[in-house]
């Protein structure tokens, strides 16, 4: 996956990626960082979503995001491995 930071400032992070569903599941989990704001844009259909960010340090609740992601997502595939 790519990921392109377009602004890194104190309190605001703009980065693009290249898969809509990321996106909106780094927000969605964002939220619950409690961020100031989490959204994502697209200007239009077959451009990339650009994710911004706004809280008191952007980087340290996009990474608490994702470790949050891939405890979630660790804790699916144990899940299925039980149904064998």
């Amino acid at each position: 996956m790519e990921i392109k930071i377009l602004k890194d400032e104190k309190d605001c992070l703009d980065i693009e990626l290249n898969n809509l569903t990321i996106a909106e599941v780094l927000r969605s989990y964002l939220v619950k960082e409690d961020v100031k704001l989490a959204a994502w844009k697209r200007d239009n259909p077959y451009a990339n979503p650009i994710l911004h960010i706004e809280a008191s340090d952007p980087k340290k609740a996009l990474k608490a995001a994702i470790v949050a992601l891939e405890k979630e997502v660790d804790s699916v595939v144990e899940d299925f491995k039980k149904l064998k």
